[in-house]
């Protein structure tokens, strides 16, 4: 696909997003797709594949929130088959907690598809009020 197909693809998955379709993100994702925090903090580490992206980390993020996610892309930059964005998420936690974060996601797509997606976020907000992941990658 071409450098502007990747983006729009991006830009439709976050769309969704905004909206609250919290599938829209697994949904776009290869079979082999690979997620990792990088760092030295509770939740630095890589899931691999689809299914443990989407068991290990997604659905035990999203029973953490009382309320619908959502994420909303301020900025996608896009040079062929990686796609930049810097985006906010919007929830509250089970706990009454707001979790209003920051990312900077890297995506590499194939074939119409997200193979790798490199997250970047305000870790001390991820520290403070979700639950650490159990078990860790």
């Amino acid at each position: 696909m071409s450098t502007a197909e990747n983006k729009e693809l991006i830009r439709a998955v976050f769309d969704q997003m905004a909206l609250g379709n919290r599938r829209a993100l697994s949904d776009a994702m290869s079979d082999d797709c690979r997620w990792t925090f990088p760092g030295s903090w509770s939740w630095s580490g890589t899931w691999s594949p689809k299914s443990a992206v989407v068991q290990g980390l997604l659905r035990p993020l999203m029973t953490q929130f009382a309320d619908a996610y959502r994420m909303e892309a301020d900025l996608i930059l896009a040079d062929g088959d990686r796609v930049v964005v810097q985006a906010r998420g919007y929830a509250t936690t089970v706990s009454g907690e707001p979790y209003h974060q920051t990312y900077c996601l890297l995506f590499t797509l194939a074939d119409g598809l997200i193979t790798e997606v490199v997250e970047h976020c305000d870790t001390a907000l991820v520290e403070r009020v979700l639950k650490p992941l159990t078990p860790a990658p």
